[in-house]
């Protein structure tokens, strides 16, 4: 038996044990070397599509599937005998992984089948798996000298696992800091859920009781956020922002040497391949094709929003300083979001607080599900589910409950409207867990396949995660609006993954360029704007009753408040990354704080005390070989896709079947099957323009701006 290797759909979730991680795994490399070993023996004038391409594309399913499942656990159910384990296969895996591409059998197999002619007579979506997977083995390194090829092997095995690592600190720095207070005076100007959830996160710890109650907060965002807004206490805010920028920063869990480390070696790889930095490397496939472009992209929309930017922080200032009748010279990074929140309540006359018990969570997604069922043909079913401890799944668990790692987790089937399909399924888990990561995903546990040709459809199955704000005593988990905007961005991802109709796996879903990637995310956050949209989810969990028109008003006269703020925020983050990441030579070997701020001079709001470098806890660039790094940038790109193609929606009446159902025939259903830019095109008609995304941001000056997309 093989619990990892299952190929089961419903994952029996419980027997995925530590002690299994080893026979499994490693039976799972066998299975891939011997199946990569089969291609390397087809001779020239027996080759076929089937036994080369078609056959090297399931060469990995098994170690896929397992290697997969065990990452996944990482994120949501870290444990120390699971932890060991998994960083004991780190090596023989990533090893696996990155000597394909450097196989010299194996690429000479595929190269004479893919410059052949039966290759080019293969139907279009299997012409473009061979022509891509062509580009992968070449960017990879398969044309590089035996001695480069073995440089390029060990550089990505030590990417794994200083990534893993640096990882594996955010988590557990984290986790190692909380503040207990007992005091009930400290908490003045907290909001009640905030109190609450905090006296229940104490509790769960066996601090305080019913005559000498506790509050517990952390650094996970649901508890530090609000705290962060509408603490009155400006100490006890300093304490929680020095800890939370000191996250990896210090100690055993520093990762400054992991990070320059992580970008040296990056920058090896590029070199060995031929590229000048791992921006041009990494990007040369995406939309922006090189790291000049997205740098060029990122710094031309600094420079439209900077008078902006700056006008918003003078004008937080002044607001200081009328409330409290002194001078105001600059604000303190403690002070920013108590000082922004009391603002945008004052002159918005809006609290987040008074839109919370609109955004029950379990209310949320039946909404948004009742949504897409009629933008895009679907049906949407919650499945009942269970949780069984890990080692102990009863031999006769019953058939109709479908098993889950949590028992917060919940599990949907995705049909479709018409025929009645299964498309697919997935997982939703949304509250955070001391042994979960932070932040939110979409992850893809298997990719399923149309059918046709006489094959029977298999579903995708896919998995939503967030760490939003939980449920508290008897009353339902009641969210933020922002949250509701991440779950809706996560489903966007989802229904790109389930909504596939690609026959080949690897250019199903989102296995598209990462600049392209968003779009399917962000163009959901929309619907959580329209007024239109939001009845269909944002209901009070007491009465039933949709947002008032009053406090709707507000909702949207608010909308774009210190939006160049925010903006900027995103852009920074995007600079910094492509910085480093193109620039290394410039910044190398000096204090990585001192480097932040010379890269961030006129992205950062000019606060008082300086924060250390986000590099150190930035998961999206560090926590995997590749991940965001050089391509965070992605997040503003696809933000000009979403903008511009939710026009069409809005043209239409925003809740548009005939619109939906052409994004989910043009965008969600194809993968990489076609260049990413010509599915767009498909969509809209034309190529994207950038002023859409300005409108929306409120940072429009009412003149046509040149498109930012080239």
């Amino acid at each position: 038996m093989h619990p990892f290797l299952d190929e089961g759909f419903h994952v029996r979730w419980s027997t995925l044990v530590p002690e299994a991680v080893e026979p499994d795994i490693r039976h799972a490399l066998e299975i891939a070397k011997a199946n990569l070993a089969a291609i390397c023996q087809v001779k020239s004038d027996e080759a076929t599509y089937e036994n080369t391409f078609a056959a090297f594309e399931r060469a990995n399913d098994a170690l896929n599937l397992g290697w997969g499942r065990l990452n996944h656990l990482d994120s949501v159910a870290d444990e120390p005998a699971q932890r060991a384990a998994l960083n004991a296969m780190l090596p023989e895996v990533s090893e696996h992984y990155s000597s394909i591409a450097l196989n010299p059998q194996l690429w000479a197999v595929l190269k004479a089948f893919g410059e052949s002619p039966a290759a080019a007579a293969q139907p279009p979506v299997e012409k473009r798996f061979i022509e891509e997977t062509m580009l992968d083995f070449v960017q990879s390194g398969a044309d590089l000298p035996p001695e480069k090829k073995e440089r390029v092997a060990a550089v990505e095995a030590e990417l794994s696992k200083l990534t893993k690592q640096y990882s594996e600190h955010v988590l557990d720095a984290t986790n190692a800091w909380e503040l207990v207070i007992t005091d009930a005076s400290k908490l003045a100007g907290l909001p009640d859920s905030a109190k609450a959830a905090a006296r229940a996160n104490a509790m769960t710890k066996g601090l305080g009781s019913d005559e000498a109650p506790a509050w517990r907060f952390t650094l996970q965002m649901p508890s530090m956020f609000p705290l962060m807004q509408h603490l009155d206490d400006d100490d006890i805010r300093r304490q929680v922002w020095e800890a939370s920028v000191k996250v990896a920063a210090e100690g055993t869990h520093d990762n400054t040497e992991l990070v320059w480390r992580i970008l040296e070696l990056r920058k090896e790889k590029a070199a060995l391949l031929g590229h000048d930095h791992f921006a041009d490397l990494t990007l040369q496939r995406r939309m922006a094709r090189d790291g000049g472009t997205a740098l060029k992209f990122t710094e031309d929309l600094h420079d439209r929003i900077e008078p902006a930017f700056h006008a918003e922080y003078r004008a937080l200032c002044d607001y200081k300083a009328r409330k409290t009748a002194t001078p105001v010279d600059g604000l303190q990074p403690w002070e920013f979001a108590y000082w922004s929140e009391k603002r945008r309540q004052e002159e918005y006359d809006l609290d987040d607080e008074a839109l919370r018990p609109y955004f029950p969570v379990d209310r949320v997604m039946a909404g948004m599900f009742e949504l897409c069922t009629k933008l895009f043909g679907i049906t949407i079913r919650e499945r009942a589910a269970i949780y069984y401890e890990r080692g102990s799944h009863p031999a006769d668990a019953p058939e109709d409950r479908i098993e889950v790692w949590h028992p917060e987790v919940k599990f949907y089937d995705l049909l479709d409207g018409q025929s009645g399909e299964h498309l697919g399924s997935f997982y939703a888990d949304w509250h955070p867990r001391e042994s979960k990561r932070g932040g939110a995903w979409m992850n893809c546990l298997f990719t399923g396949h149309p059918g046709g040709a006489g094959a029977a459809r298999e579903p995708h199955l896919g998995l939503i995660i967030g760490n939003m704000t939980p449920p508290v005593d008897d009353q339902p988990a009641l969210l933020t609006h922002g949250e509701v905007e991440t779950i809706f961005h996560e489903f966007g991802h989802l229904l790109h993954g389930l909504l596939s109709e690609v026959s080949v796996r690897s250019l199903a879903g989102t296995n598209v360029p990462w600049d392209f990637v968003e779009l399917p995310s962000q163009i959901m956050e929309n619907f959580c704007w329209d007024r239109r949209s939001l009845d269909f989810f944002a209901r009070h969990h007491q009465t039933g009753e949709p947002i008032p028109d009053a406090l709707y008003e507000r909702m949207i006269a608010a909308k774009n408040y210190m939006g160049a703020t925010a903006f900027m925020r995103q852009l920074a983050f995007g600079k910094l990354d492509l910085e480093l990441h193109s620039h290394l030579d410039r910044y190398a070997g000096r204090d990585l704080d001192e480097v932040d701020r010379e890269i961030l001079a006129s992205y950062r709001v000019p606060l008082k005390t300086d924060s250390p470098s986000m590099a150190r806890r930035f998961n999206h660039l560090f926590s995997s070989p590749t991940g965001y790094a050089a391509g965070y940038y992605s997040y503003k790109w696809a933000e000009v896709l979403d903008a511009d193609a939710f026009t069409r929606f809005q043209e239409n009446g925003v809740i548009d079947p005939e619109t939906g159902a052409a994004f989910r025939e043009h965008i969600l259903s194809k993968g990489n099957s076609a260049p990413v830019d010509e599915l767009f095109r498909r969509f809209m008609g034309r190529d994207p323009e950038l002023e859409p995304l300005l409108i929306r941001s409120g940072l429009s000056d009412g003149r046509l701006q040149e498109s930012a997309i080239a």
